[in-house]
Protein backbone atom coordinates (compact mmCIF):
# COMPACT_ATOMS: atom_id res chain seq x y z
CA UNK A 1 0.00 0.00 0.00
CA UNK A 2 1.05 3.55 -1.28
CA UNK A 3 -1.66 5.38 1.22
CA UNK A 4 1.74 6.61 3.95
CA UNK A 5 3.81 7.10 1.11
CA UNK A 6 1.44 9.77 -0.17
CA UNK A 7 0.11 10.88 2.96
CA UNK A 8 3.77 11.94 3.95
CA UNK A 9 4.52 13.99 0.84
CA UNK A 10 0.64 15.91 1.55
CA UNK A 11 2.34 16.21 5.26
CA UNK A 12 5.54 17.81 3.11
CA UNK A 13 3.27 20.22 0.99
CA UNK A 14 1.46 21.56 4.19
CA UNK A 15 4.42 21.93 5.68
CA UNK A 16 6.26 23.88 2.92
CA UNK A 17 2.84 25.80 2.21
CA UNK A 18 3.32 27.24 5.92
CA UNK A 19 6.69 27.99 5.46
CA UNK A 20 6.16 30.28 2.43
CA UNK A 21 3.49 31.77 4.31
CA UNK A 22 0.60 30.57 1.93
CA UNK A 23 -3.26 30.77 3.31
CA UNK A 24 -3.98 29.06 6.57
CA UNK A 25 -7.12 27.01 4.31
CA UNK A 26 -4.45 25.80 1.83
CA UNK A 27 -2.68 24.41 4.63
CA UNK A 28 -5.13 22.78 6.29
CA UNK A 29 -6.77 21.50 3.29
CA UNK A 30 -3.01 19.41 2.60
CA UNK A 31 -2.87 18.29 5.77
CA UNK A 32 -6.70 16.68 6.67
CA UNK A 33 -5.43 14.87 3.07
CA UNK A 34 -2.74 13.78 4.79
CA UNK A 35 -4.68 12.63 7.85
CA UNK A 36 -7.32 11.13 5.81
CA UNK A 37 -4.67 9.43 3.73
CA UNK A 38 -3.14 7.63 6.58
CA UNK A 39 -6.37 6.51 8.46
CA UNK A 40 -7.65 4.49 5.37
CA UNK A 41 -7.88 1.27 5.79
CA UNK A 42 -8.14 0.71 2.01
CA UNK A 43 -5.40 0.10 -0.27
CA UNK A 44 -5.54 3.82 -2.47
CA UNK A 45 -4.57 2.58 -5.34
CA UNK A 46 -7.25 0.01 -5.71
CA UNK A 47 -9.72 3.24 -4.71
CA UNK A 48 -7.99 5.06 -7.16
CA UNK A 49 -8.61 1.75 -9.78
CA UNK A 50 -12.58 1.94 -8.78
CA UNK A 51 -12.76 5.84 -9.42
CA UNK A 52 -13.69 6.22 -5.97
CA UNK A 53 -10.94 9.07 -4.75
CA UNK A 54 -13.37 11.71 -4.45
CA UNK A 55 -15.68 9.61 -2.13
CA UNK A 56 -13.31 9.76 0.33
CA UNK A 57 -13.95 12.77 2.59
CA UNK A 58 -11.12 15.33 2.72
CA UNK A 59 -9.90 14.39 -0.89
CA UNK A 60 -11.33 16.35 -3.44
CA UNK A 61 -10.69 16.74 -7.51
CA UNK A 62 -7.46 18.67 -6.90
CA UNK A 63 -6.30 16.41 -4.32
CA UNK A 64 -7.79 13.31 -6.44
CA UNK A 65 -5.02 14.42 -9.17
CA UNK A 66 -2.06 14.60 -7.32
CA UNK A 67 -2.61 11.26 -5.87
CA UNK A 68 -3.37 10.13 -9.45
CA UNK A 69 -0.13 11.54 -10.59
CA UNK A 70 1.87 10.32 -7.54
CA UNK A 71 0.46 6.31 -8.81
CA UNK A 72 1.41 7.00 -12.04
CA UNK A 73 4.82 8.33 -12.16
CA UNK A 74 5.61 8.04 -8.16
CA UNK A 75 6.06 12.12 -8.12
CA UNK A 76 3.47 15.13 -7.51
CA UNK A 77 4.86 18.05 -9.37
CA UNK A 78 3.05 20.44 -6.91
CA UNK A 79 5.63 19.01 -4.10
CA UNK A 80 8.64 19.44 -6.39
CA UNK A 81 7.83 23.00 -7.26
CA UNK A 82 7.12 23.84 -3.94
CA UNK A 83 10.46 22.21 -2.50
CA UNK A 84 12.42 24.28 -5.75
CA UNK A 85 10.81 27.30 -3.52
CA UNK A 86 13.04 26.75 -0.64
CA UNK A 87 16.76 25.85 0.54
CA UNK A 88 17.51 22.37 -0.02
CA UNK A 89 18.01 21.30 3.62
CA UNK A 90 15.30 23.85 4.73
CA UNK A 91 12.76 21.00 5.48
CA UNK A 92 15.11 18.96 7.25
CA UNK A 93 14.58 21.84 9.96
CA UNK A 94 11.04 20.28 10.57
CA UNK A 95 12.51 16.90 12.15
CA UNK A 96 14.22 18.95 15.33
CA UNK A 97 11.45 18.31 18.25
CA UNK A 98 9.69 21.82 18.98
CA UNK A 99 10.66 23.67 15.57
CA UNK A 100 7.59 23.70 13.53
CA UNK A 101 7.13 25.44 10.06
CA UNK A 102 6.30 29.12 11.22
CA UNK A 103 9.57 28.94 13.35
CA UNK A 104 11.65 27.52 10.65
CA UNK A 105 10.59 30.36 8.02
CA UNK A 106 12.06 32.77 10.67
CA UNK A 107 15.08 31.32 10.91
CA UNK A 108 15.34 31.06 7.07
CA UNK A 109 14.48 34.98 6.53
CA UNK A 110 15.65 36.17 9.96
CA UNK A 111 18.99 34.84 10.64
CA UNK A 112 19.58 33.12 7.74
CA UNK A 113 19.47 28.97 8.88
CA UNK A 114 18.58 26.82 5.81
CA UNK A 115 19.75 23.79 7.43
CA UNK A 116 20.10 21.57 10.80
CA UNK A 117 24.36 21.92 10.33
CA UNK A 118 23.52 25.55 10.35
CA UNK A 119 21.14 25.56 13.22
CA UNK A 120 24.27 23.48 15.24
CA UNK A 121 26.62 26.31 14.63
CA UNK A 122 24.96 29.06 15.11
CA UNK A 123 23.92 27.75 18.29
CA UNK A 124 27.37 27.32 18.94
CA UNK A 125 29.26 30.44 17.79
CA UNK A 126 26.61 32.66 17.64
CA UNK A 127 23.67 32.35 19.36
CA UNK A 128 23.16 36.52 19.04
CA UNK A 129 22.20 35.71 15.48
CA UNK A 130 19.19 33.47 16.76
CA UNK A 131 18.56 35.67 19.92
CA UNK A 132 17.37 38.15 17.05
CA UNK A 133 14.49 35.80 15.33
CA UNK A 134 11.12 36.90 16.59
CA UNK A 135 9.77 34.56 19.36
CA UNK A 136 12.90 33.23 20.35
CA UNK A 137 14.59 33.52 23.95
CA UNK A 138 17.22 31.91 25.68
CA UNK A 139 15.02 29.41 27.19
CA UNK A 140 13.70 28.28 23.34
CA UNK A 141 17.53 28.31 22.36
CA UNK A 142 18.10 25.74 25.20
CA UNK A 143 14.71 23.63 24.54
CA UNK A 144 16.07 23.66 20.87
CA UNK A 145 19.62 22.80 21.87
CA UNK A 146 18.14 19.54 23.58
CA UNK A 147 15.88 18.87 20.90
CA UNK A 148 19.17 18.54 18.89
CA UNK A 149 20.43 16.84 21.21
CA UNK A 150 17.62 13.86 21.68
CA UNK A 151 17.94 13.74 17.53
CA UNK A 152 21.21 12.60 17.32
CA UNK A 153 20.66 9.97 20.41
CA UNK A 154 17.57 8.58 18.41
CA UNK A 155 19.17 9.13 15.23
CA UNK A 156 18.31 6.88 12.26
CA UNK A 157 16.47 4.15 14.42
CA UNK A 158 13.03 3.90 13.30
CA UNK A 159 9.59 2.99 15.62
CA UNK A 160 8.62 -0.85 15.96
CA UNK A 161 5.24 -0.71 14.10
CA UNK A 162 7.12 1.07 11.30
CA UNK A 163 10.24 -1.97 11.36
CA UNK A 164 7.70 -4.36 11.84
CA UNK A 165 5.52 -3.25 8.69
CA UNK A 166 8.59 -3.41 6.97
CA UNK A 167 10.18 -6.56 8.20
CA UNK A 168 6.58 -8.86 7.40
CA UNK A 169 6.62 -7.35 3.36
CA UNK A 170 9.59 -8.52 3.32
CA UNK A 171 8.98 -11.77 4.51
CA UNK A 172 6.04 -12.75 2.74
CA UNK A 173 8.53 -12.16 -0.64
CA UNK A 174 10.65 -14.44 1.21
CA UNK A 175 8.45 -17.03 2.51
CA UNK A 176 7.01 -17.30 -1.27
CA UNK A 177 10.34 -18.51 -2.40
CA UNK A 178 10.51 -21.97 -3.39
CA UNK A 179 12.22 -23.72 -0.95
CA UNK A 180 11.94 -21.39 2.14
CA UNK A 181 10.70 -23.86 4.65
CA UNK A 182 10.04 -20.72 7.48
CA UNK A 183 11.34 -17.22 8.28
CA UNK A 184 10.82 -14.66 10.89
CA UNK A 185 12.72 -11.63 11.76
CA UNK A 186 15.30 -11.58 14.68
CA UNK A 187 17.04 -8.76 16.07
CA UNK A 188 15.79 -6.05 18.21
CA UNK A 189 12.62 -6.60 16.41
CA UNK A 190 11.84 -9.87 17.49
CA UNK A 191 12.64 -8.86 21.14
CA UNK A 192 10.01 -5.85 20.62
CA UNK A 193 12.52 -3.16 21.17
CA UNK A 194 10.74 0.37 20.63
CA UNK A 195 13.06 1.48 18.09
CA UNK A 196 15.01 -0.64 15.24
CA UNK A 197 18.09 0.13 13.79
CA UNK A 198 18.45 -2.66 11.14
CA UNK A 199 16.11 -4.98 10.10
CA UNK A 200 17.20 -8.81 10.57
CA UNK A 201 15.21 -11.92 8.71
CA UNK A 202 16.34 -15.61 9.10
CA UNK A 203 15.58 -18.07 6.85
CA UNK A 204 15.58 -21.58 7.05
CA UNK A 205 16.07 -23.88 3.66
CA UNK A 206 18.24 -25.80 2.01
CA UNK A 207 21.74 -24.78 0.88
CA UNK A 208 20.52 -25.58 -2.37
CA UNK A 209 17.98 -23.41 -1.89
CA UNK A 210 20.02 -20.17 -0.32
CA UNK A 211 21.26 -18.00 -3.57
CA UNK A 212 17.77 -18.10 -5.33
CA UNK A 213 15.75 -16.90 -1.96
CA UNK A 214 18.17 -14.49 -1.60
CA UNK A 215 17.28 -13.03 -5.29
CA UNK A 216 14.30 -13.07 -4.47
CA UNK A 217 14.29 -11.08 -1.06
CA UNK A 218 16.89 -8.28 -2.89
CA UNK A 219 14.07 -7.59 -5.54
CA UNK A 220 11.33 -7.34 -3.04
CA UNK A 221 9.10 -4.34 -3.39
CA UNK A 222 10.78 -1.61 -2.04
CA UNK A 223 14.14 -2.08 -1.91
CA UNK A 224 15.88 0.99 -3.07
CA UNK A 225 19.91 -0.38 -3.35
CA UNK A 226 21.17 -3.76 -2.94
CA UNK A 227 24.22 -4.08 -1.09
CA UNK A 228 24.98 -7.38 -1.52
CA UNK A 229 23.23 -10.63 -2.49
CA UNK A 230 25.34 -13.12 -1.80
CA UNK A 231 25.06 -17.57 -1.24
CA UNK A 232 23.53 -16.90 2.68
CA UNK A 233 23.26 -13.78 3.16
CA UNK A 234 21.77 -10.48 1.23
CA UNK A 235 21.66 -6.48 2.35
CA UNK A 236 19.87 -4.30 1.05
CA UNK A 237 18.50 -0.58 2.09
CA UNK A 238 14.97 0.11 1.68
CA UNK A 239 13.18 3.45 1.11
CA UNK A 240 13.88 5.39 3.26
CA UNK A 241 17.49 4.42 4.58
CA UNK A 242 16.51 1.99 6.36
CA UNK A 243 18.69 -1.24 5.71
CA UNK A 244 17.15 -4.90 5.93
CA UNK A 245 19.53 -8.04 5.86
CA UNK A 246 18.67 -11.76 5.25
CA UNK A 247 20.36 -14.62 6.26
CA UNK A 248 19.56 -18.11 4.58
CA UNK A 249 20.65 -21.25 7.01
CA UNK A 250 20.45 -24.58 6.58
CA UNK A 251 17.63 -26.94 8.89
CA UNK A 252 20.13 -27.96 11.58
CA UNK A 253 21.56 -24.64 12.27
CA UNK A 254 18.28 -22.73 12.56
CA UNK A 255 17.56 -22.81 16.46
CA UNK A 256 20.97 -21.47 16.75
CA UNK A 257 20.79 -19.12 14.50
CA UNK A 258 17.56 -17.62 15.40
CA UNK A 259 18.70 -17.26 19.18
CA UNK A 260 22.25 -15.58 18.15
CA UNK A 261 20.83 -13.12 15.77
CA UNK A 262 18.05 -12.49 18.37
CA UNK A 263 20.52 -11.36 20.73
CA UNK A 264 21.12 -9.02 23.25
CA UNK A 265 24.58 -9.20 22.50
CA UNK A 266 24.70 -9.12 26.37
CA UNK A 267 22.28 -12.16 26.71
CA UNK A 268 24.10 -14.23 23.99
CA UNK A 269 27.43 -13.48 25.81
CA UNK A 270 26.25 -14.75 29.24
CA UNK A 271 24.32 -17.90 27.08
CA UNK A 272 28.20 -18.79 25.73
CA UNK A 273 29.59 -18.25 29.28
CA UNK A 274 27.16 -20.90 30.31
CA UNK A 275 28.28 -23.16 27.44
CA UNK A 276 32.17 -22.95 27.83
CA UNK A 277 31.48 -23.76 31.80
CA UNK A 278 29.81 -26.54 30.56
CA UNK A 279 32.64 -27.26 27.66
CA UNK A 280 30.96 -27.16 25.32
CA UNK A 281 30.30 -24.50 22.26
CA UNK A 282 27.80 -22.35 21.48
CA UNK A 283 27.86 -20.38 18.08
CA UNK A 284 25.29 -19.33 15.45
CA UNK A 285 26.04 -22.87 13.88
CA UNK A 286 24.91 -24.50 17.14
CA UNK A 287 25.54 -26.02 20.18
CA UNK A 288 29.05 -28.11 20.16
CA UNK A 289 30.94 -30.51 22.35
CA UNK A 290 33.91 -30.84 20.56
CA UNK A 291 32.76 -31.48 17.00
CA UNK A 292 29.41 -33.00 17.84
CA UNK A 293 26.38 -30.72 17.59
CA UNK A 294 23.58 -31.64 20.07
CA UNK A 295 20.00 -31.97 17.97
CA UNK A 296 17.93 -29.07 18.35
CA UNK A 297 14.68 -28.59 16.62
CA UNK A 298 13.85 -25.42 18.48
CA UNK A 299 15.81 -22.50 20.54
CA UNK A 300 14.25 -24.11 23.87
CA UNK A 301 16.06 -27.24 23.07
CA UNK A 302 19.36 -25.15 23.18
CA UNK A 303 17.92 -23.22 26.37
CA UNK A 304 17.29 -26.74 28.22
CA UNK A 305 20.47 -28.21 27.13
CA UNK A 306 22.38 -25.27 29.13
CA UNK A 307 20.34 -25.84 32.02
CA UNK A 308 17.95 -23.00 31.38
CA UNK A 309 13.89 -22.43 31.27
CA UNK A 310 13.02 -21.25 27.59
CA UNK A 311 13.55 -17.37 27.55
CA UNK A 312 10.73 -15.16 25.66
CA UNK A 313 12.98 -13.10 23.02
CA UNK A 314 11.06 -9.81 25.17
CA UNK A 315 13.19 -10.67 28.17
CA UNK A 316 16.56 -11.16 26.67
CA UNK A 317 18.61 -8.04 27.54
CA UNK A 318 20.24 -9.64 30.40
CA UNK A 319 18.17 -7.68 33.23
CA UNK A 320 18.23 -10.91 35.42
CA UNK A 321 16.56 -13.13 32.87
CA UNK A 322 19.47 -15.88 32.86
CA UNK A 323 19.47 -16.14 36.29
CA UNK A 324 15.71 -16.75 36.69
CA UNK A 325 15.43 -19.28 34.02
CA UNK A 326 18.25 -21.10 35.68
CA UNK A 327 15.94 -20.74 39.36
CA UNK A 328 12.67 -21.78 37.26
CA UNK A 329 11.47 -18.11 38.30
CA UNK A 330 10.68 -16.27 34.98
CA UNK A 331 7.49 -14.79 34.89
CA UNK A 332 4.41 -16.35 33.20
CA UNK A 333 4.35 -13.07 30.82
CA UNK A 334 1.04 -11.63 29.67
CA UNK A 335 -0.36 -12.97 26.56
CA UNK A 336 -2.70 -10.90 23.34
CA UNK A 337 -5.33 -12.92 24.59
CA UNK A 338 -5.31 -11.89 27.69
CA UNK A 339 -6.86 -8.54 27.57
CA UNK A 340 -10.46 -8.05 27.74
CA UNK A 341 -11.16 -4.63 26.47
CA UNK A 342 -9.69 -1.21 25.77
CA UNK A 343 -9.97 1.90 28.53
CA UNK A 344 -8.52 4.56 26.58
CA UNK A 345 -9.97 5.66 23.11
CA UNK A 346 -11.70 8.64 21.59
CA UNK A 347 -14.53 10.22 19.12
CA UNK A 348 -15.86 12.43 17.19
CA UNK A 349 -16.93 14.20 20.22
CA UNK A 350 -13.05 15.50 20.49
CA UNK A 351 -10.40 14.72 18.07
CA UNK A 352 -11.23 11.30 17.06
CA UNK A 353 -12.46 9.80 13.46
CA UNK A 354 -15.21 7.55 14.58
CA UNK A 355 -18.50 7.95 16.37
CA UNK A 356 -19.57 6.09 20.01
CA UNK A 357 -21.12 2.95 17.68
CA UNK A 358 -18.53 2.66 15.58
CA UNK A 359 -15.85 2.39 18.43
CA UNK A 360 -18.38 0.21 20.06
CA UNK A 361 -19.15 -2.04 17.04
CA UNK A 362 -15.41 -1.99 16.45
CA UNK A 363 -14.25 -3.36 20.06
CA UNK A 364 -16.90 -6.20 19.88
CA UNK A 365 -15.29 -7.60 16.89
CA UNK A 366 -12.35 -7.72 18.74
CA UNK A 367 -13.49 -10.17 21.01
CA UNK A 368 -13.76 -7.07 23.65
CA UNK A 369 -15.90 -7.45 27.04
CA UNK A 370 -16.08 -3.78 27.90
CA UNK A 371 -14.35 -0.12 27.00
CA UNK A 372 -14.20 3.44 28.46
CA UNK A 373 -15.00 6.56 26.33
CA UNK A 374 -12.13 8.88 27.74
CA UNK A 375 -12.78 11.66 24.97
CA UNK A 376 -10.35 15.40 25.66
CA UNK A 377 -11.28 17.92 28.65
CA UNK A 378 -12.06 21.35 27.58
CA UNK A 379 -8.15 23.00 28.33
CA UNK A 380 -7.21 20.74 25.03
CA UNK A 381 -8.55 23.16 22.71
CA UNK A 382 -6.68 21.90 19.69
CA UNK A 383 -8.61 18.72 20.32
CA UNK A 384 -11.55 20.09 20.43
CA UNK A 385 -11.93 19.23 24.12
CA UNK A 386 -15.26 19.00 26.14
CA UNK A 387 -16.10 21.29 28.79
CA UNK A 388 -18.87 20.59 31.55
CA UNK A 389 -22.28 21.24 28.97
CA UNK A 390 -20.85 19.16 26.17
CA UNK A 391 -19.34 16.66 28.44
CA UNK A 392 -22.73 15.94 29.74
CA UNK A 393 -24.08 16.35 26.50
CA UNK A 394 -21.48 13.11 25.24
CA UNK A 395 -22.16 10.87 28.46
CA UNK A 396 -25.71 10.57 28.02
CA UNK A 397 -25.03 9.54 24.08
CA UNK A 398 -22.69 7.00 25.16
CA UNK A 399 -25.62 5.94 28.14
CA UNK A 400 -28.01 6.07 25.27
CA UNK A 401 -25.60 4.14 22.88
CA UNK A 402 -24.72 1.45 25.74
CA UNK A 403 -28.61 0.66 26.08
CA UNK A 404 -28.23 -0.57 23.01
CA UNK A 405 -25.15 -2.78 23.05
CA UNK A 406 -26.24 -4.83 26.19
CA UNK A 407 -23.78 -7.67 24.97
CA UNK A 408 -20.70 -5.37 25.88
CA UNK A 409 -19.73 -2.95 28.98
CA UNK A 410 -19.24 0.58 27.73
CA UNK A 411 -18.24 2.85 30.59
CA UNK A 412 -18.31 6.70 30.37
CA UNK A 413 -14.80 8.70 30.99
CA UNK A 414 -12.84 11.28 30.06
CA UNK A 415 -9.03 12.25 29.45
CA UNK A 416 -8.63 14.60 31.89
CA UNK A 417 -5.56 17.68 31.50
CA UNK A 418 -3.29 17.52 34.43
CA UNK A 419 -2.15 20.88 34.82
CA UNK A 420 1.13 22.06 36.14
CA UNK A 421 0.32 21.85 39.61
CA UNK A 422 -1.07 18.33 39.24
CA UNK A 423 -4.59 19.53 39.72
CA UNK A 424 -7.13 18.59 37.15
CA UNK A 425 -9.49 20.29 33.90
CA UNK A 426 -12.69 19.50 35.93
CA UNK A 427 -14.57 19.72 39.32
CA UNK A 428 -14.84 16.93 41.54
CA UNK A 429 -18.24 16.92 41.09
CA UNK A 430 -17.89 16.58 37.09
CA UNK A 431 -15.31 13.92 37.36
CA UNK A 432 -17.57 11.78 40.24
CA UNK A 433 -20.27 10.88 37.80
CA UNK A 434 -18.28 9.39 35.34
CA UNK A 435 -17.45 5.82 35.04
CA UNK A 436 -13.58 5.98 34.44
CA UNK A 437 -11.55 8.87 34.71
CA UNK A 438 -8.14 9.37 32.72
CA UNK A 439 -5.64 11.50 34.47
CA UNK A 440 -3.09 12.69 31.77
CA UNK A 441 -0.26 15.01 31.43
CA UNK A 442 -0.05 16.96 27.84
CA UNK A 443 1.39 20.17 28.42
CA UNK A 444 4.60 21.71 30.64
CA UNK A 445 6.32 18.95 29.54
CA UNK A 446 10.09 20.63 30.07
CA UNK A 447 9.45 20.24 33.86
CA UNK A 448 12.02 19.06 36.23
CA UNK A 449 11.80 15.36 37.40
CA UNK A 450 10.89 16.03 41.20
CA UNK A 451 8.52 18.80 40.13
CA UNK A 452 6.47 16.48 37.25
CA UNK A 453 6.83 13.60 40.39
CA UNK A 454 4.44 15.49 42.35
CA UNK A 455 2.57 17.00 39.98
CA UNK A 456 1.79 13.36 38.92
CA UNK A 457 1.23 12.10 42.20
CA UNK A 458 -1.37 14.68 43.10
CA UNK A 459 -3.33 13.69 40.31
CA UNK A 460 -2.92 9.92 41.58
CA UNK A 461 -4.17 11.13 44.83
CA UNK A 462 -7.57 12.45 43.42
CA UNK A 463 -10.46 10.10 44.63
CA UNK A 464 -11.67 10.48 41.16
CA UNK A 465 -8.88 9.33 39.07
CA UNK A 466 -8.78 5.60 37.70
CA UNK A 467 -5.38 6.04 35.41
CA UNK A 468 -2.57 7.64 35.00
CA UNK A 469 -2.30 8.09 30.93
CA UNK A 470 0.95 8.09 29.11
CA UNK A 471 2.71 9.49 32.23
CA UNK A 472 5.88 10.99 30.98
CA UNK A 473 3.87 12.54 28.09
CA UNK A 474 7.65 11.24 25.43
CA UNK A 475 6.92 10.66 22.01
CA UNK A 476 9.14 7.95 20.54
CA UNK A 477 11.90 9.87 18.54
CA UNK A 478 10.58 13.14 18.98
CA UNK A 479 9.88 14.62 22.54
CA UNK A 480 11.54 12.43 25.36
CA UNK A 481 8.99 13.65 27.95
CA UNK A 482 9.22 13.97 31.41
CA UNK A 483 12.07 12.61 33.83
CA UNK A 484 9.56 11.12 36.69
CA UNK A 485 10.79 8.72 39.28
CA UNK A 486 8.23 5.98 38.25
CA UNK A 487 8.94 3.41 41.84
CA UNK A 488 7.81 6.79 43.58
CA UNK A 489 4.93 7.45 41.13
CA UNK A 490 3.87 3.58 40.94
CA UNK A 491 3.87 3.31 45.16
CA UNK A 492 1.13 6.21 45.14
CA UNK A 493 -0.86 4.69 42.24
CA UNK A 494 -0.96 1.69 44.15
CA UNK A 495 -1.70 2.94 47.55
CA UNK A 496 -4.51 5.10 46.12
CA UNK A 497 -6.01 2.23 43.56
CA UNK A 498 -4.94 4.22 40.46
CA UNK A 499 -3.56 1.81 37.82
CA UNK A 500 -0.63 3.52 35.29
CA UNK A 501 -1.47 3.48 31.61
CA UNK A 502 0.80 1.68 29.35
CA UNK A 503 -0.22 3.95 25.97
CA UNK A 504 0.22 1.03 23.06
CA UNK A 505 0.71 3.56 20.22
CA UNK A 506 3.79 2.80 19.52
CA UNK A 507 4.70 6.85 19.04
CA UNK A 508 4.43 6.76 22.75
CA UNK A 509 4.87 3.27 24.28
CA UNK A 510 4.42 5.16 27.31
CA UNK A 511 4.83 3.52 30.10
CA UNK A 512 8.15 2.26 28.34
CA UNK A 513 9.54 -1.29 29.49
CA UNK A 514 11.95 -0.22 32.07
CA UNK A 515 9.12 1.50 33.54
CA UNK A 516 7.10 -1.06 33.69
CA UNK A 517 9.09 -3.08 35.51
CA UNK A 518 9.51 -0.60 38.11
CA UNK A 519 5.55 0.31 38.43
CA UNK A 520 5.70 -3.83 38.86
CA UNK A 521 7.94 -4.05 41.20
CA UNK A 522 6.41 -1.61 43.17
CA UNK A 523 3.06 -2.92 43.08
CA UNK A 524 1.31 -0.56 40.62
CA UNK A 525 -1.61 -1.96 39.02
CA UNK A 526 -1.25 -1.45 34.70
CA UNK A 527 -3.24 -0.71 32.55
CA UNK A 528 -2.65 -1.48 28.49
CA UNK A 529 -4.67 0.99 26.40
CA UNK A 530 -4.74 1.95 22.63
CA UNK A 531 -5.64 5.71 23.43
CA UNK A 532 -7.42 5.21 19.86
CA UNK A 533 -8.76 8.26 18.00
CA UNK A 534 -10.10 5.40 15.03
CA UNK A 535 -11.33 1.86 14.82
CA UNK A 536 -8.15 1.27 13.35
CA UNK A 537 -5.92 1.95 16.30
CA UNK A 538 -7.28 -0.22 18.58
CA UNK A 539 -5.32 -2.55 16.55
CA UNK A 540 -2.00 -1.11 18.05
CA UNK A 541 -2.82 -3.41 21.25
CA UNK A 542 -0.29 -5.87 20.71
CA UNK A 543 2.62 -3.13 20.47
CA UNK A 544 1.66 -2.43 24.26
CA UNK A 545 1.19 -5.93 25.12
CA UNK A 546 4.93 -6.35 23.58
CA UNK A 547 6.22 -3.29 26.02
CA UNK A 548 4.33 -4.95 29.22
CA UNK A 549 6.41 -8.01 28.49
CA UNK A 550 9.39 -6.41 27.98
CA UNK A 551 8.73 -4.98 31.49
CA UNK A 552 7.94 -8.70 32.85
CA UNK A 553 4.58 -7.66 33.33
CA UNK A 554 2.46 -10.95 34.02
CA UNK A 555 -1.98 -11.52 33.47
CA UNK A 556 -2.54 -10.48 36.99
CA UNK A 557 -0.97 -7.08 36.69
CA UNK A 558 -2.83 -6.46 34.21
CA UNK A 559 -6.36 -4.22 35.03
CA UNK A 560 -7.76 -4.58 31.59
CA UNK A 561 -7.76 -8.78 31.58
CA UNK A 562 -10.50 -8.48 34.50
CA UNK A 563 -13.82 -9.79 33.67
CA UNK A 564 -16.45 -7.32 33.49
CA UNK A 565 -17.87 -8.04 36.75
CA UNK A 566 -14.48 -7.92 38.15
CA UNK A 567 -13.70 -4.67 36.63
CA UNK A 568 -16.93 -3.29 38.24
CA UNK A 569 -15.83 -4.56 41.48
CA UNK A 570 -12.34 -2.35 41.10
CA UNK A 571 -14.21 0.72 40.23
CA UNK A 572 -16.69 0.40 42.90
CA UNK A 573 -13.81 -0.36 45.48
CA UNK A 574 -11.97 2.97 44.10
CA UNK A 575 -15.19 5.00 44.55
CA UNK A 576 -15.74 3.88 48.40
Amino acid sequence: MKNQQIADLFSAMADLLEILGESLFRVNSYRKAARVLEELAEDIEAVAAADRLTEIEGIGDSTAGKIRQYLAEGRIEQYDKLKAQVPPDLPGLLDVPGLGPKTVAKLWKQASVTSVAELRAALDKSPERLLAVEGLGPKKLDQIRQSLAFQAEAGGRIRLNTARELAERLLADVRRAPGAQRATFAGSLRRGKETIGDIDLLCQADANRAAKIIQRFAASEGVERVLAAGATKGSVVLTGGVQADLRVVEPASYPAALMYFTGSKEHNIRLRELAVQKGWKLNEYGLFDGEKRFKAGEEADLYARLGLAYVPPELREDRGEVEAARDAALPELLEDGDLRGDLHMHTTASDGHNSIDEMIDACRAKGYKYLAICDHSKSQVQAHGLDEKRLAAHVEAIRKSARRHKDILVLTGVEVDIFKDGSLDFSDDVLAGLDFVTASAHSALAMSGPEATKRLIRAAEHPCVHCIGHPTGRMINSRPGMEIDVAELARAAAANGVALEINAHPVRLDLRDVHVRAAVEAGAKLVINTDAHSTDQLDLMGYGVTTARRGWARKGDVLNTLTPAQLRKWLGTKRK
